[in-house]
């Protein structure tokens, strides 16, 4: 489902086509980067989550069938997979924090871009229709 702020943007980017200044392939170019970038960032917090969810499942697991005194090889085994699992949920959960990071910085790169596209296309558009005679919104 295309957000608003999709929706945007890709009005932007279609009506700064009508410019073929290097400025605007530069924009362009950027505005691609910039979505593939969002983009592997969202699947890798989505890669995350679901490693963590397993090493909680794991963690529960292993805390449901631990026994207090090891009688077998599995048993003896057990708290170190409980390790293991504790790492990874770690791990993952600290790797979530840095993607959802990287992501919010994407985002603000992202609302730049857009901004530029706004300029770009107003530049246009006076360029070719002139200035607008009314610049107050009418109620």
């Amino acid at each position: 489902m295309i957000t608003e702020y999709e929706k945007d943007l890709l009005f932007l980017r279609q009506c700064i086509l009508y410019d073929d200044s290097a400025e605007r392939h530069k924009l362009e170019a950027s505005i691609i980067q910039l979505q593939r970038n969002e983009r592997c960032v969202r699947r890798a917090v989505g890669l995350m989550a679901l490693l963590t969810a397993l090493a909680l499942a794991g963690i529960c697991y292993a805390a449901i069938f631990l026994a207090p005194a090891p009688q077998s090889l599995t048993q003896l085994v057990t708290p170190f997979v409980l390790k293991i699992f504790c790492t990874l949920g770690g791990g993952s959960l600290i790797c979530i924090l840095a993607f959802g990071t990287l992501g919010w910085v994407y985002r603000k790169q992202m609302d730049q871009r857009r901004e530029e596209c706004r300029r770009l296309a107003t530049r246009l558009l006076e360029s070719r229709l002139g200035r607008p005679r009314n610049t107050q919104p009418t109620e």
